[in-house]
């Protein structure tokens, strides 16, 4: 059930116990014998896109909602806005509602432009006579040129986004809602539409929707995190998004807390127990070699705090600690380590041999942790790999015994230093008259 209230109340958006259920079949003759025999069989299976969500969204708030594709975040968007009902709950919404959801979304294809302009404010309760007033501002906004009097059949994707932005920010709002739309123009344009964010941030409510995290930091005082329609966390933007990056690169939600908020220090690793296991077969990963020595596991830590994750920051100090199972005696192995980008290029690479650090003869059966300690450089913010390797010989000739592609992959946060507007400050910059 939506509600739409117009008393005078903080509160702009309230959800209580929402549910979106889908009926699954098989086969389509079975929902004809579902619906003809409700009594017997049950022929369907549910599905619940959105699950019992509660939460209440303030006058005046912008909440950034994140989540994998299928998590539940447009079916959550639509039940808000009135184009899907809800199977169970309440929403309530106090003020008027401008959604930018699905591309075309609310536009006659056969209309041109300048008709859906027209067409569209006439559903937001407007009449001809304010629609005229605010139209030279609504096409100075979307920059269509002649194209406004084209059927928006013939509009790319593109240009689809500018007219339904400058239609949902002209025409006076209570609440903005955008899903991921923005993420399909230019960068000049999205640049100008967060321009026009920024403004109605200051008076109005807004619910953004974005795989942009960094998007999500910048423009919003909230952010919930939904995974299989299920809320799975609500509070600040850049705590909310950590743990969503910490599960999107594999860590999982159980594994997060596991690695990052159990207390786990370096001092505990004298356990050979404590560094993550690995199983190639198991977590797909390829490997090299000819298994004289197999690595067991790989953890990465603060150097500082002992805390374990895979969540890290450039010029932060850590310790890479791999585990090392040996299945035939050896003299003098190399063990080491790759950083690797997101597209395969090596960052930096270290090991003993390279440090001088010799390694005594082992022997068959003995499992070994070795301990790299070092300061992240400064690197840009995105995804890396860690793939560890052993061998034996020497840095120019050596035998290959055990190297795991991208055992590890980590997350480096942006440590650049900005100003007190959020500008990034340049570094060493001077600035001379030249007379």
């Amino acid at each position: 059930m939506v509600i739409k209230q117009n008393n005078i109340t903080d509160v702009a958006i309230k959800l209580e116990n929402v549910t979106k259920e889908y009926k699954l079949y098989d086969k389509p003759v079975d929902r004809l014998k579902e619906s003809i025999f409700p009594w017997e069989k049950t022929y369907s299976k549910s599905f619940y896109a959105v699950n019992n969500v509660t939460f209440e969204v303030e006058k005046g708030q912008a909440l950034g909602i994140i989540g994998k594709n299928g998590s539940g975040k447009s079916t959550l968007l639509k039940m808000i806005t009135g184009v899907l009902t809800p199977s169970s709950g309440r929403i309530s919404i106090n003020g008027k509602i401008s959604a930018l959801l699905e591309l075309g979304a609310g536009f006659n294809p056969d209309f041109t432009g300048l008709e859906n302009i027209y067409l569209n404010a006439t559903i937001m309760g407007y009449k001809k006579e304010q629609i005229d007033q605010k139209l030279e501002d609504i096409l100075s906004f979307a920059e269509l040129g002649d194209f406004i009097n084209q059927p928006v059949k013939l509009y790319s994707s593109g240009m689809f986004v500018r007219l339904a932005f400058a239609v949902s920010i002209h025409v006076d709002p209570d609440i903005l809602i955008i899903d991921e739309a923005l993420s399909v123009g230019d960068m000049r344009f999205q640049q100008k539409c967060f321009r026009k964010m920024e403004q109605f941030k200051k008076t109005k409510t807004l619910l953004f929707v974005s795989h942009d995290l960094s998007v999500i930091n910048k423009f919003c005082d909230r952010a919930i995190w939904i995974n299989d329609g299920i809320i799975r966390d609500d509070g600040s933007p850049e705590e909310v998004s950590k743990k969503y990056r910490a599960f999107m690169i594999g860590s999982g939600i159980s594994r997060y807390k596991n690695e990052v908020s159990n207390g786990t220090t370096k001092a505990d690793t004298n356990n050979l127990g404590d560094v993550n296991n690995i199983d190639p077969i198991e977590d797909s990963l390829d490997v090299m070699g000819d298994n004289k020595a197999i690595i067991k596991g790989i953890s990465i830590f603060d150097a500082e705090t002992g805390q374990k994750s895979t969540i890290l920051e450039s010029g932060q100090k850590v310790e890479i600690i791999i585990k090392v199972k040996y299945n035939c005696s050896l003299r003098n192995p190399i063990v080491g380590f790759t950083l690797k980008d997101r597209l395969g290029n090596i960052v930096s690479q270290s090991n003993n041999y390279i440090l001088n650090q010799v390694i005594s003869q082992v022997k068959e059966g003995e499992t070994f942790q070795y301990s790299f300690t070092f300061t992240l450089p400064f690197l840009k913010h995105g995804y890396y790999t860690i793939s560890p390797a052993v061998a034996s010989g020497s840095q120019e000739d050596h035998a290959q015994h055990c190297w795991i592609h991208d055992a590890l992959v980590i997350q480096i946060l942006d440590q650049q230093i900005y100003d007190l507007e959020g500008y990034l400050i340049l570094p060493d910059v001077k600035f001379l008259i030249i007379e």
